[in-house]
């Protein structure tokens, strides 16, 4: 059994009130408790408490970071959640400082985490169909994957010392949706990444 922490990292608007990710969000859920996992969810667009939120991670064996990609990033909520809770966690919490010390100043810069034995997996939703990435043709994109594009999210998790799943990626989800196909590839993706942990902790 794991202990699982879901943030639901979408900022509703008139345009994405969030229901694909509150559905993926709300399936993890259901997929993972079936299975004996304890799992908690903060959604981050509504009231958190601070200290809650550090004390769920330290709980969490996995986070599970579940979000559309707004302009090539994480929406503007899940960042304030990000710059409030792990920046009140470098406390000692989540991390001792950024793994620099006075002695070696140019060292370790980044390895400070605290969370070394806690895995995350990025699951993220796309207008962008999947056939741009990963594509050296691609005119925007130029050949990036995924997780080149969200690169800077996995360095926040590694910064805290964190250890990467496979990330899972819906594409086209304004356009063209397929989202029966993508609940299923889903399911699958869960089940590999949590024989995958278990195998790890064991």
């Amino acid at each position: 059994m794991r202990n699982v922490l879901i943030l639901n990292g979408t900022h509703p608007t008139p345009h994405a009130p969030g229901r694909l990710n509150r559905a993926f969000t709300e399936r993890a859920t259901a997929w993972l408790t079936a299975r004996g996992h304890d799992v908690r969810q903060t959604i981050v667009a509504e009231k958190y408490d601070i200290d809650a939120e550090i004390e769920k991670h330290q709980w969490a064996d996995t986070v599970i970071a579940q979000f559309p990609v707004n302009w090539m990033g994480v929406p503007w909520t899940f960042k304030k959640y990000m710059d409030e809770v792990y920046t009140a966690g470098m406390d000692g919490r989540l991390a001792t400082g950024d793994g620099r010390s006075a002695q070696a100043p140019d060292e370790d810069y980044g390895m400070g985490g605290l969370l070394g034995d806690t895995g995350y997996m990025l699951s993220v939703t796309f207008n962008a169909p999947r056939a741009a990435f990963d594509n050296p043709a691609d005119a925007f994109l130029q050949g990036r994957s995924v997780d080149d594009l969200l690169g800077h999210v996995h360095l926040t998790y590694r910064f805290l010392g964190l250890r990467p799943l496979p990330s899972f990626s819906a594409h086209d989800v304004v356009k063209n949706p397929q989202i029966e196909a993508d609940f299923a590839r889903f399911d699958a993706h869960l089940a590999q990444v949590f024989k995958e942990s278990a195998h790890v902790a064991a």
